[in-house]
């Protein structure tokens, strides 16, 4: 069985965003000015050939050792709808 997972990699609270800063300035200059702030995130669909809790270990591994970096990332881990 094959279960797809959704990874959400961002960064940390606190850490520079300039890709989300900009976003948001450009906003601005459009009129939205209801927006408060912008964070950019990454979103990753992997699909693995597991069952889901398995699958869920081989993502967080994944998110460990490749996709996120502990010092400046955060990252979630669910199964796609």
């Amino acid at each position: 069985m094959t279960t797809e997972i959704e990874i959400q990699v961002g960064l940390k609270s606190g850490m520079a965003d300039p890709e989300g800063a900009n976003v948001k300035k450009a906003l601005d200059l459009l009129g939205f000015d209801s927006v408060e702030n912008v964070n950019s995130v990454k979103c990753y669909r992997i699909i693995i050939d597991k069952e889901e809790a398995d699958a869920m270990k081989e993502a967080e591994d994944i998110c460990k050792k490749l996709l996120a970096n502990p010092v400046v990332h955060e990252y979630s881990i669910s199964v796609a709808k």
